[in-house]
């Protein structure tokens, strides 16, 4: 079974081609520079699909919060008047159990998105924004130019 031939394969057999050593640094240095536009390439593409998944994410987002803002603008002055039912047998004049209801259910709402908010900020902080294949990448290259110089 015949193994394929790698770039080691190739080095010059007669002393008259070691020989020509600027020649070999020029064609590394070229090399060196094609493996860094490559890697360039391979971040920019990277960041690309990042930022276009974060883009639709935050479009669906959006309109998610839209249709759920609507809902709940018409779920807490339902919630704040059924609330105000409950005292109807108090003191309290008309305006003043309207307003206890929205105090109480505004209350419910302000706590439960101060949880959520300090949650999501957790998880954020957590996130890595670093383009990890990359990362690797360029450490892979780094060890092996290591191992050749």
């Amino acid at each position: 079974m015949a193994t394929p031939r790698t770039a080691l394969d190739k080095r010059p057999a007669h002393p008259a081609e070691i020989e020509n050593l600027p020649g070999l640094f020029t064609r590394l240095g070229d090399d060196v520079v094609q493996l860094f536009d490559a890697k360039v390439g391979l971040l920019k593409v990277e960041l690309r699909e990042e930022a276009n998944a974060f883009l639709r994410g935050g479009i669906v987002i959006a309109i998610a919060s839209m249709i759920a803002l609507i809902g709940l603008a018409l779920a807490s002055i339902a919630a704040s008047l059924g609330l105000s039912t409950l005292w109807a047998d108090s003191n309290l004049s008309q305006a003043g159990k309207y307003a206890l209801g929205f105090v109480i259910v505004g209350t419910v709402y302000l706590t439960f998105g101060t949880m959520v908010a300090l949650i999501m900020k957790g998880r954020l902080a957590k996130q890595s924004l670093v383009p990890d294949r990359t990362v690797e990448e360029l450490r892979k290259d780094q060890e092996w130019l290591k191992k050749e110089l």
